[in-house]
């Protein structure tokens, strides 16, 4: 820090030239993926102007929107970080989970502006939110929650494997359903009885995990529910009933919650989705400027001029 304000004293007593000064972001940037983990998609200390950009897709069957959550912070899990702002990307085509595929970039230009846009890359959908920096938490305030993320590193690394685990039941419990409703009757007697035994073991421990920390027993179930699935996969191939079902670690893309709580200011059920610009006032600054405290605008815009799809409901968030 002394070290700082001695080059800053030099280049503005005109000592210090040729020594450009850049702007960083102070706290991460990122976004809301199943499970409630914050993903981040621009780390800390990354200097602006920058942009990035990733790709995600769908958490359950015929979803036809994705809800975009932008947060900033340090801490693994939503709920410990702070939240920028919400929209939706509507009309996605329904299709089964993890098949539409939404690329987000998130923008930030040299002023601290960010602006996070969602693109359905199947039908060309795209919306944006535009988060405009006047200010931002003051130097205490970053400090706090970079002491937090260190304090409570242990016990959110322990929170984020527990959800990350139950993605992965979910994951297998859908294979087995889809499997099953395509070539049941390929299988005999006594597998299905004790894949309907496995199945339903890990899905009630799936149920618990939302309460208590069972990741071992999580952890187990998965394990033999997964070596009867592979065995189910034999058998569908020695009867030339079907395909293996693929182990979950292939499915690498992170998905999107559907609508959560957003209400209907700022994004409506009933409206079309003709090009529109709602502009509305908030608290919560992009922290690249941490020296002013002033309110910060947040502008949602849509690009499209197709009737919207209704929201389907997830069982997750």
């Amino acid at each position: 820090v002394a070290s700082g304000a001695a080059i800053q004293a030099g280049i503005l007593g005109g000592e210090v030239k040729d020594l450009l000064l850049l702007d960083v972001i102070p706290l991460s940037l990122g976004l809301e993926t199943l499970g409630g983990i914050y993903t981040k998609v621009i780390e800390r200390n990354t200097t602006i102007p920058t942009s990035r950009s990733q790709m995600y897709s769908t958490a359950v069957d015929g979803q036809t929107s994705v809800e975009i959550h932008v947060l900033q912070g340090e801490r693994a899990m939503v709920k410990d970080n702070k939240s920028l702002g919400k929209f939706l990307l509507k009309g996605i085509p329904p299709a089964p989970r993890g098949i539409p595929q939404i690329e987000v970039n998130f923008d930030i230009d040299a002023n601290g502006i960010l602006k996070v846009k969602a693109l359905d890359l199947g039908t060309g959908r795209e919306q944006s939110i535009e988060i405009s920096n006047t200010g931002g938490l003051n130097e205490a305030e970053i400090q706090r929650m970079q002491q937090e993320a260190e304090m409570y590193a242990e016990q959110d690394i322990q929170q984020q494997k527990l959800a990350e685990l139950r993605n992965q039941a979910d994951t297998l419990l859908y294979n087995y359903e889809a499997t099953i409703k395509e070539h049941g009757d390929f299988i005999d007697e006594e597998l299905a009885t004790e894949l309907e035994e496995s199945y339903g073991q890990l899905k009630q421990v799936l149920v618990n995990s939302e309460s208590e920390n069972n990741y071992d027993q999580l952890n187990q179930e998965i394990e033999e529910f997964r070596k009867k699935l592979f065995a189910l996969g034999e058998t569908l191939y020695d009867q030339g009933g079907g395909e293996k079902i693929e182990s979950p670690e292939k499915e690498k893309i992170n998905q999107l919650p559907q609508d959560s709580e957003i209400t209907e200011e700022e994004t409506s059920e009933e409206e079309t989705l003709e090009e529109e610009t709602l502009e509305e006032e908030t608290n919560t600054p992009i922290d690249s400027n941490p020296t002013k405290k002033e309110a910060t605008s947040v502008k949602v815009e849509e690009s499209t001029e197709e009737p919207e799809s209704e929201f389907g409901k997830n069982p997750f968030l």
